[in-house]
């Protein structure tokens, strides 16, 4: 299910001579920089961090470099195909893709063919997936108000169980019962095991069209992060600001609209004014700021939005070829990795030294819990000892590693965000000259494509040249739509 749509808002047009602040530098934010930069509206861009590109970036270390998770090009949205070609250019290349579940101490391919998915499971244990798959088809669960109803109304409670529940409660930190059947229906496209079970056994009547699984991808040679780099470059080169280590702590609003932000910044705070406001910080964080500050049922809302945290520990590897996969799901419940990455795999050119590779071990988990604080000494330990659990690579073989913490990497779809998001919405969208967009800023868990897309759209509503519901996008629903919204978000990309 999605959220109710509320009336259309009132926005405020984006008059000549304006200025636009942007509010974050990854992908939804940079995009909207460059795009009206490119039109000579003058724009700044505030980034609390350091490096550009949110969790689109990509981390250095002593010449290597490695993503916060993988981030695959392809996408269906022309404008957004369009943007990263004329950043790019030449700079991308084609990568061919192969992923696995590890499980049981086995691994699937993902996905996978018939042969591989029932040689790996077993004939009894396969019999008895094609067993509750015809439960679950022939008497479903009626509601299916959480992730764990929806999954196992559409491949039974047994495949749920092996490919779902442990992974889904590893990176959430939560049971399958908490999470909304929406992230389900938004995120999961039907697993490739399921299928080739159930297609071997000719009872799967359901479309099985992956949009994710694609055979190649292209992707940037120095990571996804190299787009929003070179962006940046753009955007400057064009006359916009790029202020990095400005860390938004107010947005001062008024009668009709927001007026300033001040930013912490490590020469003291500042006061930059402003016509308009993209913001793509997180909201829990954007209603904190808001001065005066807003109703007390806005802001117990907002508090009431909660993210998922990340770690990524890079591990320098003396070994050369480790496995062929571009990345690796651990579903195993007896390590605390969660995903696995082969950096030599996505591009040759983010590996320093020849003879030499460099792994991103995933973590999911809470800011402050006891990943989070742990010292990072402890956690390269942790992320060696473990690769070796799996026979992924000799942990002798470890030579050196990094960590990298990425806050509120995810929001999180549990029973209370949508109505919170309401409340919070209701207040917000009020202010015509606000603009929320991207990953956190609506709380959407987007891929950088579809927050890309926001805003496109955003600058479209800017200059009354549509009314977009932003908060519609990238839902299971609207993916196959998308073409349509993109044909007209085109204009604001310069699409061709």
């Amino acid at each position: 299910m999605s959220e109710r749509t509320p009336e259309p808002r009132a926005i405020a047009p984006l008059r000549p001579g304006q200025h636009v602040v942007v509010i974050g530098a990854g992908p939804g934010g940079l995009t909207a920089a460059y795009l009206l930069a490119r039109e000579g509206v003058d724009v700044t861009v505030l980034e609390a961090d350091d490096t550009v590109g949110g969790i689109s970036r990509t981390a250095e270390y002593n010449g290597y470099r490695f993503d916060i998770g993988g981030h695959r090009f392809f996408t269906k949205i022309e404008p957004v195909q369009a943007l990263w070609d004329e950043v790019l250019g030449d700079e991308f290349i084609s990568v061919p893709r192969l992923s696995r579940i590890y499980y049981d101490g086995k691994f699937f391919d993902y996905p996978l063919k018939a042969k591989n998915a029932l040689t790996g499971l077993g004939i009894i244990q396969s019999i008895r997936c094609v067993l509750s798959y015809l439960k679950a088809h022939f008497w479903p669960n009626p509601v299916e108000d959480n992730l764990e109803q929806w999954v196992t109304n559409r491949f039974g409670r047994r495949l749920f169980e092996i490919f779902f529940k442990t992974y889904t409660e590893k990176v959430w930190g939560m049971a399958c019962t908490e999470i909304r059947a929406e992230w389900a229906a938004q995120r999961i496209q039907n697993l490739s095991l399921g299928k080739a079970i159930l297609s071997a056994a000719s009872i799967n009547r359901r479309s099985t069209k992956i949009k994710s699984l694609i055979n190649e991808f292209r992707y940037p040679r120095l990571g996804p992060g190299q787009m929003w780099e070179l962006t940046r470059d753009r955007v400057l080169e064009m006359g916009g600001r790029v202020l990095m280590k400005h860390k938004v702590t107010a947005i001062e609003v008024g009668p009709d609209g927001a007026v300033a932000v001040r930013a912490a910044t490590p020469a003291g705070e500042r006061t930059i004014r402003g016509d308009h406001f993209i913001s793509t910080m997180p909201i829990r964080s954007l209603v904190r700021a808001v001065t005066p500050a807003v109703p007390a049922p806005v802001r117990a809302a907002a508090e009431g939005l909660r993210y998922r945290d990340f770690i990524a520990v890079a591990l320098i590897i003396e070994q050369p070829e480790l496995f062929p996969d571009n990345w690796i799901y651990i579903h195993s419940p007896g390590v605390k990795v969660g995903r696995i990455q082969n950096f030599g795999n996505w591009s040759k050119a983010m590996v320093a030294q020849p003879g030499m590779s460099c792994v991103g071990m995933e973590y999911f988990c809470f800011a402050g819990d006891g990943l989070w604080t742990s010292r990072d000494e402890d956690l390269i330990a942790l992320a060696r000892r473990e690769i070796g659990e799996l026979g992924l690579a000799d942990p002798d073989k470890v030579v050196d590693g990094t960590v990298v913490r990425m806050p509120k990497a995810y929001p999180i779809y549990d029973a209370m965000y949508q109505e919170h998001l309401g409340v919070v919405r209701a207040h917000l969208d009020a202010l015509p000259n606000l603009h929320l967009v991207g990953r956190n800023g609506l709380h959407k868990y987007n891929n950088q494509d579809h927050s890309m897309l926001t805003a496109m759209m955003a600058i479209e509503n800017m200059r009354g040249a549509a009314s977009h519901d932003i908060w519609a996008v990238n839902t299971d629903f609207d993916y196959h739509e998308e073409i349509r919204v993109d044909k007209r978000a085109a204009v604001a990309a310069g699409g061709r």
